[in-house]
């Protein structure tokens, strides 16, 4: 066998970082190179995973620390467009988002042709929401990994990628796409601009990336899928049903009170942390409850005290290893914790901030594994509700472990891999 050479480049979130860590761990199962193309802040991330990183700057060079704090306060600058309906998110944090995201596209291409010519990738993976030139121009087979809700593959038949709308609301998806589209075109005209500079076609107002020729492998899996109007052709689409990463063990600690009661998790992710009056709020209601609850606060523990007797808080958890042992989730909607839940089988209470969250928020309750929550206008009755229903409902029970165990009998990881390398053997 001739070790080929795969190249990874997720964008610079866990989520994507860590699928992508999988999937490259499986290619080196089977006795080939795994390399990453990193933003500068993650490539410690793949080297402390053992493999080669080479870093891609996205934006102006500044130190690791810097571009984290960077991001923390962009998204705390954002927490009160956190209670707008995400039609009404696309006039300022969806709009600063891809701002960021053409501009990330710009400051790659300086590095890219460089590294690849360097590394010599027989098969180039990406992990992000839009084109990177140098990428499909490198002359190796390249593949789209789509770690957000599946609607980033649009299709008129389905709500569009960051709308939390249900299947059904047509009106709806026409006015989201409406204002979409009005609100990024001068983003996209100078997108557009970019690509002509680097002899690429236009793309159409609103698209920012496009599916690729060879291979498009989906974290999203098939039970969740949308009802489109032109089904996804297998021999260039391919669900990987969550492809869980792994994760260290994780010992449940004992309760002083409930010991024996429900165990929750309640996490919003690393940055969806900084929202601490919800959490706290959390914390309070389960505080008289029934249940236990271990709650993820990020980098905001200090902010904790007198916390209740049934709620366990840490500024980390390794999710992969926790979600097996609880009996129900409240998340913010990231596509990890999403796709786990559903692998591991255990209903979700999904209170969605931003980006897909919204999607995958309407998708789990409109595919019967849980329920969406507004995340503030709610009551302590309906979200106890909420709860006792994830934890009793026998038709929530019974379709979660159909999905569960479709899931845990694919294994994606390994179908990924397997998928990159026999595209390797045709290049």
């Amino acid at each position: 066998m001739t070790q080929k050479t795969f190249a990874f480049f997720p964008e610079a979130a866990f989520g994507p970082a860590l699928n992508s860590v999988g999937i490259a761990q499986a290619v080196e199962r089977m006795g080939h190179k795994a390399v990453f193309l990193s933003d500068p802040g993650f490539v410690d991330v793949y080297k402390g995973y053992g493999f080669e990183a080479h870093p891609v700057n996205l934006s102006e060079p500044m130190p690791a620390e810097q571009m984290a704090k960077f991001w923390e306060d962009f998204i705390n600058g954002h927490i009160p467009n956190f209670r707008k309906a995400p039609i009404d998110q696309i006039d300022n944090y969806v709009k600063e988002c891809w701002e960021a995201i053409v501009d990330s596209a710009k400051w790659a291409q300086k590095d890219l042709p460089g590294i690849l010519a360097e590394v010599k990738p027989d098969v180039i993976s990406v992990d992000n929401v839009i084109l990177f030139p140098a990428i499909k121009q490198h002359g190796v087979p390249w593949v789209r990994i789509i770690s957000c809700s599946e609607n980033e593959i649009e299709d008129d038949a389905i709500p569009p990628h960051l709308s939390g709308m249900s299947e059904n609301d047509t009106e709806g998806h026409k006015a989201f796409r409406a204002k979409f589209n009005e609100v990024v075109k001068p983003l996209h005209d100078d997108f557009n601009a970019f690509l002509a500079e680097n002899g690429e076609d236009p793309y159409p107002l609103g698209q920012f990336f496009e599916a690729s020729p060879y291979m498009n492998l989906l974290l999203y899996p098939e039970q969740a899928k949308y009802n489109r109007s032109e089904p996804l052709d297998p021999a260039k689409f391919q669900y990987l049903e969550g492809c869980v990463r792994q994760d260290e063990p994780y010992e449940v600690p004992t309760f002083k009170a409930n010991n024996d009661g429900p165990l929750l998790y309640v996490s919003f992710g690393s940055l969806g942390a900084g929202d601490t009056d919800l959490l706290k709020r959390l914390i309070t209601l389960i505080g008289k409850s029934r249940y236990r609850a271990l709650v993820n606060v990020g980098d905001y523990e200090a902010e904790y005290s007198d916390l209740p007797d049934n709620v366990t808080i840490g500024s980390w958890f390794p999710q992969p290893s926790v979600i097996p042992q609880v009996d129900a989730v409240i998340h913010h909607g990231g596509n990890n914790s999403f796709t786990e839940c559903l692998y591991f089988g255990k209903p979700a209470i999904i209170m969605s901030y931003v980006w897909d969250g919204h999607d995958n928020a309407m998708r789990v309750q409109e595919t019967g594994h849980g329920f969406r929550s507004e995340r503030y206008d709610w009551t302590d009755e309906e979200m106890i509700a909420k709860i006792e229903a994830c934890l009793t409902d026998p038709e929530i029970a019974a379709r979660l472990k159909t999905t569960s165990e479709h899931m845990q009998s694919q294994n994606g990881q390994e179908k990924a891999a397997r998928l990159l390398v026999e595209l390797a053997g045709d290049a």
